[in-house]
């Protein structure tokens, strides 16, 4: 079994997300408990997808949360550094142009993308300060980035309930439904170590993006970010 460490050598989470990549859009609908699909039709509103806009989803995985912007009649680019993730998404959706790319690296000129999205993923990049550097890089001046990741429930009760969840009942449930289930126990431990939501804000904004906001969802267990490149 494969799993990364929280040092996020992109090797290590490349080679893990290649494991998991036949049942991971399941797993995360049983782990989730269903919320997922509700938090990836928030993130399509959020990023507003119009025809003819070019849309760049990172960490793209097999391309499920790319399809709503397709829908729009945007072109849409499903990029991620697993190349198991992007066989298993072209199996399934051969229309889609998937790119193989780092986020610190991404392999686009500058001003490409209207809009850049990456959803529970920017968690598994080692240096996101850089990542965030370069969607601003490759977004046209005026166009917008979302962020969908993990957060910190704002509920002092609830957030206990939850991060005992996390550490607890995830794994056995990845167990049960995940071909990799230690690769969950990573992405447990890397979503308490992540920062809060003024502290991305602020990671955001010192990458150039300005006017950043946020706005929690399921009561602050994800939140989405949103900024804009001056124009």
């Amino acid at each position: 079994m494969t799993r990364a460490s929280l040092d996020k050598q992109p090797h290590e989470v490349a080679s893990m997300f290649d494991g998991v990549a036949e049942r991971y859009d399941l797993t995360n609908d049983v782990l989730s408990l269903g919320q997922a699909r509700l938090w990836r039709k928030e993130v399509a509103k959020a990023v507003d997808a119009r025809p003819a806009q070019k849309v760049l989803d990172l960490a793209a995985g097999t391309a499920t949360s790319s399809l709503p912007y397709a829908r729009t009649g945007a072109y849409v680019v499903p990029c991620d550094f697993s190349l198991g993730m992007l066989r298993v998404g072209k199996q399934r959706h051969a229309w889609l142009p998937f790119t193989a790319g780092d986020a610190t690296r991404l392999p686009f000129k500058d001003g490409t993308f209207d809009a850049v999205t990456i959803s529970f993923g920017l968690r598994n990049v080692q240096d996101f300060d850089t990542a965030l550097r370069e969607m601003h890089r490759v977004t046209r001046p005026g166009g917008r980035i979302v962020i969908c990741e993990f957060s910190h429930p704002t509920w002092t009760p609830f957030r206990t309930v939850y991060t005992e969840y996390l550490m607890r009942a995830l794994p056995p449930v990845a167990r049960a439904v995940s071909s990799n289930p230690e690769a969950y126990v990573y992405l447990a431990e890397s979503i308490r170590a992540w920062p809060d939501q003024p502290a991305l804000a602020e990671r955001l904004r010192g990458a150039g993006w300005s006017k950043v906001a946020w706005r929690n969802l399921t009561g602050g267990v994800v939140a989405l970010h949103r900024g804009f490149k001056d124009s």
